[in-house]
Order: structure tokens, then sequence, then C-alpha cells
């Protein structure tokens, strides 16, 4: 699956003309900084005979953001008619670096960043289309909070990603069976 991200997603740049070549579906990240005007010109560029199922728009806006962020994206990208699928990343966004040097995320905004995205689709009378984690079946302290609230002191203990901190696999079904509740 291939997507342009948010550095390398202008509508003329050479990333979203590369990916007007590809047949198979393809995607593209949208931060909170994306004006609806100018998603609107990415959705065309990248599906301009409006094909459903050809274009993913992966959300990755903060868990503050969100509820003011995506309601006029999704407004705009209605009212276009490019059709498209909406997923949410509320991993990335929510990342930071803590005192001692460990990249993380907290539980609580991840889940938020999910209800918001839940909630600005429930409002527009939009589909929420997925969801997308980077987690682990491993009993890890990557991210923060959950039922087992991990602890900033406790990063260390089992801190083992080489990239980007995962949800550990109790975390993981908290946010699943949370993502379920918001499903109904």
């Amino acid at each position: 699956f291939l997507w342009v991200g948010e550095r390398t997603r202008q509508p003329q740049g050479a990333h979203v003309e590369f990916l007007t070549g590809v047949e198979n579906p393809v995607g593209a990240k949208v931060g909170p900084g994306t004006a609806p005007e100018d998603l609107v010109e990415l959705c065309e560029r990248l599906n301009p005979r409006r094909v459903a199922g050809r274009l993913t728009l992966l959300t990755r806006l903060g868990a503050e953001r969100v509820g003011d962020v995506l309601p006029p994206l999704i407004r705009a990208v209605r009212e276009s008619g490019v059709p498209v699928l909406w997923v949410c990343d509320p991993m990335h966004a929510n990342t930071f670096v803590t005192p001692s040097g460990h990249k993380t995320r907290r539980f609580d905004d991840v889940l938020g960043e999910i209800e918001g995205f839940f909630a600005a689709h429930r409002e527009a009378g939009s589909w929420p289309g997925g969801v997308h984690l980077e987690i682990t079946g491993e009993d890890v302290t990557e991210c923060l909070g959950g039922s087992e609230a991990v602890l900033e002191d406790q990063l260390d203990t089992r801190y083992e990603t080489l990239c980007d901190p995962r949800l550990n696999a109790r975390q993981s079904l908290d946010l699943a069976f949370r993502v379920a509740e918001l499903m109904r």
C-alpha cells in the first residue's frame, strides 16, 4: 500500500505525480495543518475518476486538535464528490519525548484522538473507515497509561522498540474493546 506523507503530499509534487500513475489503491497522510481546499485538490489529483476504494486518507491530528480540524476536512471532501476511505492514525500526532529521552505516547491521548475521529464522522454523517495502530503482543513498557497504568519511570523496564513506541498487549486489548464500543 503506497501513500504520500505529510511532508510529500504537494498536489503538483513528484510523490503525488508518481502515485497518479499507480493503479492500486493509494493513501495520503493528513496532518493538523491541512487546509480543506488543499485536501480537496489532493483528492482530485489522486482520484480524478472518483473510483470508490482508490484513496485512503490517514488522519494524524492529535487528541487536542481532532475535534476542530477534522469536521471541515470531512465536509470539504464530501462536497467535492471524491470518494475516500477515512482512517485514523492516532499514534503519530500524540508522540512526545520524555525528559529521560524516551519517545512515547499516552494511552489516553491515543484513545482521545480515536474518540474525536468517531465523533467527527458521526456529526458529519460520514463513515469512520478504520484505525491504524502500532501494537505488540509483548509485555513492553513503551506507551504510558492504560489499565496497568504504565508510568514514565517504568519506561526503561521493557522499552524495546527500535523506532516507534507500541501499545503493549494489555493496552491493545483495552483499546480494541473501547473502539468496539465506539462502533455501536
